[in-house]
């Protein structure tokens, strides 16, 4: 039954995984329903508006609801009754009371839709989760769907890159399936055909390695983000130059180039909640000791966010009292409206709290950031958010700012100050422009 419908697919969730995920996988030529149970989700969605930033996805949304091989819904009759292959894409946030992930929302939708579940069906679970939690999720499934035993679990991590979730959806740079049933094999393979053909890798793996691909490669990657921001500190320290060290350490093959840029470090939604639930659950399963260098990870990105507060106080005589700060960026990455754990946004918050004038500006972000940090200021360019700045404050490296003409703001600032947080400037340029310039890491 499964291998007649499996062009028809529920994903379940329609946050920035499950709109992108329901999007493109229409947009490969499947009949799609997305469901949330967020109505204002679904209006949006349903009117061809993504409700976030996301390069191309509202190309694909629109194209695909005209075709008629999207909609969206709030009805999990509608969908159990639609699909057969479910992808579960809900969130998995911080515990408020520890670093544990809040597995509430994985558990509510899985008990909304196994209980509606009559047929041979299969769920495919997406969401980031502590490893065990597919079993826990399997005995709820079993204990509450109608169809019993007919009802499959596996698990397919998700790799998107906030800015290029389209790409990493249609265009993977590998597919990983965890199961040990032949159902959920099959099913995935002939729905991956396609990116298959491509040469794309499809890795078949026991659900419990699956579960652990997505956080151990977040865990890796901010490892060497770390691990070069403490490279950063070193480099201070010592007078050296970090941007011409990490040069050195990429043409090393065994260590390469990507994710070795110093600066301000990672926040978002991911990296950071995902590496403390990570740790958590080491703990629980008696390993705590294996994870404890994520510990200091995490240190070392915070301390990064500490370190740009403190050049920028020192530029501008040991206080910000009264001073007039102008901020570039408010968003945790570029091509992105998302400002969880933004670096640059708590950057900007300390500083206001040490009394500076704070003016923020993000080609994409600004609404959220004002909804989220209302004692801010914000404008609407970045040259009214540097007008009158004693000191400047590069903090998400838009392709705008890192292009900035240093004599155009110069025209504006009350002093040539800035501080790049994410080394995105050639500082000789700028110093050639009558700029004092410094950056994490550099002489």
């Amino acid at each position: 039954m499964v291998a007649e419908s499996r062009s028809r697919i529920s994903v379940i969730g329609t946050g920035y995984l499950g709109a992108t995920h329901a999007a493109c996988m229409a947009e490969l030529g499947f009949e799609v329903v997305g469901l949330d149970l967020d109505q204002s989700k679904i209006d949006s969605l349903s009117a061809g508006r993504v409700p976030f930033y996301e390069p191309g996805l509202e190309e694909v949304l629109q194209r695909n609801l005209g075709n008629g091989r999207l909609r969206f819904t709030t009805d999990y009759d509608e969908a159990a009754a639609f699909a057969d292959i479910h992808f579960l894409c809900v969130g998995t946030p911080q515990r408020a009371d520890s670093n544990a992930a809040d597995l509430a929302f994985v558990e509510a939708a899985v008990d909304s839709l196994a209980s509606r579940l009559t047929g041979s069906s299969i769920i495919i679970g997406k969401s980031t989760v502590p490893v065990g939690t597919a079993q826990r999720l399997a005995e709820r499934i079993a204990a509450r769907a109608p169809a019993g035993a007919e009802v499959h679990l596996g698990w397919s991590p998700e790799f998107l890159r906030e800015g290029f979730g389209v790409e990493d959806t249609l265009r993977p740079n590998r597919i990983v399936i965890g199961t040990d049933s032949p159902v959920v094999e099959s099913a995935m393979r002939d729905l991956c055909a396609p990116q298959i053909e491509q040469g794309i890798p499809f890795l078949v793996t026991d659900v419990p390695t699956a579960e652990l691909v997505k956080v151990s490669a977040n865990a890796f990657l901010a490892t060497k983000i770390s691990f070069i921001n403490a490279m950063a500190e070193v480099s201070e320290a010592a007078g050296a130059d970090v941007i011409k060290l990490a040069e050195a350490l990429a043409y090393d093959d065994r260590i390469g180039g990507k994710f070795l840029g110093p600066g301000l470090g990672f926040g978002g939604g991911c990296l950071p909640k995902d590496i403390r639930a990570f740790m958590a659950r080491a703990d629980e399963l008696g390993v705590e000791p294996a994870l404890s260098f994520l510990r200091e990870v995490d240190a070392i990105n915070q301390r990064r966010r500490a370190r740009t507060v403190d050049i920028a106080r020192g530029l501008i005589g040991g206080s910000f009292a009264g001073r007039t700060v102008g901020v570039l960026g408010a968003a945790f990455k570029p091509n992105s409206d998302d400002i969880r754990d933004s670096p640059a946004l708590h950057v900007a918050s300390a500083i206001a709290e040490q009394g500076g004038v704070v003016t923020v500006y993000d080609p994409e972000a600004l609404e959220r950031a004002k909804q989220e940090f209302p004692g801010l200021r914000y404008a609407h360019s970045m040259l009214e958010a540097v007008r009158d700045a004693e000191v400047v404050l590069l903090l998400t490296e838009w392709a705008e700012f890192r292009d900035a003409d240093p004599d155009e703001l110069a025209k504006v600032v009350a002093e040539p100050r800035i501080v790049d947080g994410r080394n995105a400037l050639d500082p000789r340029h700028w110093r050639a422009r009558g700029w004092t310039y410094r950056a994490l890491g550099r002489p």
